[in-house]
C-alpha cells in the first residue's frame, strides 16, 4: 500500500484511517479515523514483546491526544486498552465507549497494570536493576482514576450509537473474551460526493463453542474491512484441549510435581478454571490444589459470573442452578504479594495459574524463577506467545532465559496446548468473513498479526474471495473515498 504522509490527512475534505498500531505485530492496536469534524480512535493498546515495539509506549504519541474526540474499544485486553492512561496523561479528555463488560474488565486491567508498573519500578530501584535513575512507571494509579471517569458504557448492538457527530458505531459479539465486540463504523460524508463510508473492525475474533461466551457474529457488509491475523498462517491443532490439559494434570499428579500455567488474568484464566472444574466433575482428573495467582483474576472471575448478558446457554444454565462454573474443588486466589510468595513454599502436585500470559512481567516471573530450572516442573502454555516475549523464547527452545536481569537454565518440562487459543485460525477467520461477501468490500486490510501471519492471511483471502487485500505498515493512512 502506498504510504500517505500523515500531514496530508489534515485536508478537511478527506476522511482518513491511519494505522498507529496493531500492524506488523499483535500488540498496540490503535486505528485513528479523522474527518473534517471529528477524530475517533478505535482501540488504544499497549505495545508488548520486542524492545523496539515496547519503546513506542514511551515515545511521544504520533498524534495529539487532546484532539481526539472519543475512543471506541473492541475489548479489554492490554494490547487494546493498556495505553489509555498514557493517552489521558498526554492530554486526552474525550469519552471512551465500550460494552458494560469491557468497561468493568478494563477497570480491573488498568488498575492492576498501574499497580504492577509502580511495584516493578520500586523493585528495580531497590535492586539497582534499571538503566534509568530512577525507574518510573509509564503511568500510575492516579492516571488510571482519571481515565476511568471518561468511560461511557453503551448497550450498542445493531442499533448503534454516535461516537462523534459524523461517526456512528454498531457492534456484534466477537467471542474473544467477555464483552468483546466486532465493530461496524459509519463515517458520514466521507465519500467523494458526501456519501457515508463504512468500516468493519474485526477486533480479536474468538473461537466457536468456547466456555462461557457467545459465539462470534459477523457484522453487516462494509466498504472497508480490517481483519485480525494472529493465526493467519496456521490452523489450530486437532488435539482436544480439554484432554490435553487433563493429561498434564494427571502426569503432574503421578509425579507429585507442579504445573505453572502462564495465562492472561482476564479470559484465559477463566477458561482454564472452567475446564478443570468440568474435568473434576467428570472424574477425569484427580483433585489437586489449583491456585489462581492474581488479584486481577479474582476480580475478573467475579465479573465473568455477574455479566449474565454475555453468557452462552450452557453457562446460563449452570448459574441458574446456583453452580459456580469457574470454581474447582480445591481452589484459591492469591491476592496479596505475601500470598503469592507463599505459593512457592508449597510442595507436591499443584496447578498455579498466574499472570501474565506471555511471561513479560507480573507474578509469573517470580514463579518462573523458582520452577524453570526444575526438571520435574511443567510450564504449560495455553495462549499465543508474541515474538520477543519470554514465553516465546521458552517455546522456541532457548537454553537460558533472563528473568529480571538474571539468567536461568531452562530444564523444566514444556507443554503447549494450542486449542485454548482465544483467536480464530485462518480457516475460522475465512468463515467469519464469508457473510461480508454478499457485498464485496472495496478493500481489506490485514491487522493484528506478525508479518508472516499477516501475509499468509492476505493470500488466503485473495484465494478464497478475490478481494483487494493489503497489509499496512505502522503510520500508513488510507482515504475513505
Amino acid at each position: 500500500m502506498a504510504r500517505i504522509e500523515h500531514a496530508k490527512t489534515q485536508n478537511p475534505q478527506i476522511a482518513t484511517l491511519t494505522f498507529w498500531g496493531g500492524v506488523g505485530t499483535v500488540t498496540g492496536s490503535k486505528y485513528l479515523i479523522e474527518t473534517k469534524n471529528s477524530k475517533v480512535l478505535i482501540d488504544c493498546g499497549l505495545f508488548q514483546g520486542l524492545k523496539e515495539l515496547r519503546d513506542r509506549n514511551w515515545q511521544a504519541p504520533p498524534f495529539d491526544p487532546a484532539s481526539i474526540d472519543a475512543v471506541v474499544l473492541t475489548h479489554a485486553h492490554t494490547d487494546h486498552v493498556g495505553y489509555l492512561p498514557a493517552l489521558v496523561k498526554n492530554g486526552f479528555k474525550g469519552e471512551v465507549y465500550c460494552t458494560r463488560a469491557t468497561a468493568e474488565l478494563a477497570r480491573i486491567i488498568l488498575e492492576d497494570s498501574a499497580e504492577l508498573q509502580e511495584e516493578e519500578a520500586d523493585w528495580r530501584n531497590k535492586k539497582g536493576l534499571t538503566e534509568h535513575q530512577p525507574a518510573l512507571p509509564l503511568y500510575d494509579r492516579n492516571d488510571v482514576r482519571r481515565t476511568l471517569k471518561l468511560f461511557r458504557p453503551q448497550k450498542g448492538g445493531t442499533e448503534g450509537f454516535q461516537a462523534a457527530s459524523d461517526i456512528r458505531v454498531q457492534w456484534w459479539p466477537a467471542g474473544h473474551m467477555l464483552g468483546a465486540r466486532s465493530l461496524r463504523v459509519e463515517v458520514s460524508g466521507a465519500g467523494a460526493h458526501g456519501e457515508t463510508r463504512s468500516i468493519v473492525f474485526s477486533g480479536d475474533i474468538g473461537r466457536w463453542n468456547q466456555p462461557v461466551l457467545r459465539d462470534p457474529v459477523t457484522p453487516h457488509p462494509a466498504d472497508y474491512v480490517l481483519v485480525e491475523s494472529t493465526y493467519g498462517d496456521r490452523l489450530h491443532e486437532d488435539e482436544d484441549p480439554r484432554e490435553a490439559l487433563a493429561e498434564v494434570i494427571r502426569d503432574a499428579h503421578a509425579r507429585n510435581a507442579p504445573v505453572l500455567i502462564p495465562a492472561f488474568s482476564v479470559g484465559r484464566t477463566q477458561d482454564i478454571l472452567y475446564h478443570i472444574r468440568e474435568l473434576e466433575d467428570a472424574g477425569e482428573i484427580p483433585i489437586v490444589p489449583v491456585r489462581a495467582d492474581s488479584p486481577m483474576a479474582a476480580e475478573a472471575t467475579q465479573a465473568y459470573l455477574r455479566m449474565a448478558e454475555e453468557h452462552d446457554d450452557d453457562t446460563r444454565e449452570l448459574t441458574q442452578r446456583k453452580r459456580n462454573p469457574l470454581r474447582t474443588k480445591s481452589m484459591g486466589f492469591s491476592s496479596s504479594r505475601e500470598e503469592s510468595r507463599r505459593l512457592n513454599e508449597e510442595t507436591g502436585a499443584r496447578v498455579i495459574v498466574s499472570a501474565g500470559g506471555m511471561m513479560t512481567g507480573g507474578r509469573i516471573i517470580h514463579h518462573a524463577r523458582q520452577l524453570v530450572s526444575n526438571p520435574e516442573a511443567t510450564i504449560c502454555f495455553v495462549g499465543f506467545q508474541a515474538a520477543g516475549t519470554t514465553g516465546r523464547r521458552i517455546l522456541d527452545g532457548e537454553p537460558e532465559i533472563k528473568l529480571y536481569k538474571e539468567w536461568f537454565p531452562v530444564r523444566c518440562r514444556i507443554k503447549k496446548i494450542g486449542g485454548f487459543s482465544g483467536h480464530a485460525d485462518y480457516n475460522e477467520l475465512l468463515g467469519w468473513l464469508e457473510p461480508l461477501a454478499k457485498v464485496a468490500p472495496r478493500q481489506v486490510y490485514i491487522t493484528h498479526g506478525e508479518p508472516e501471519a499477516a501475509l499468509a492471511m492476505q493470500g488466503h483471502i485473495k484465494e478464497r474471495f478475490g478481494w483487494n487485500v493489503n497489509v499496512p505498515a505502522y503510520g500508513d493512512s488510507i482515504e475513505l473515498r
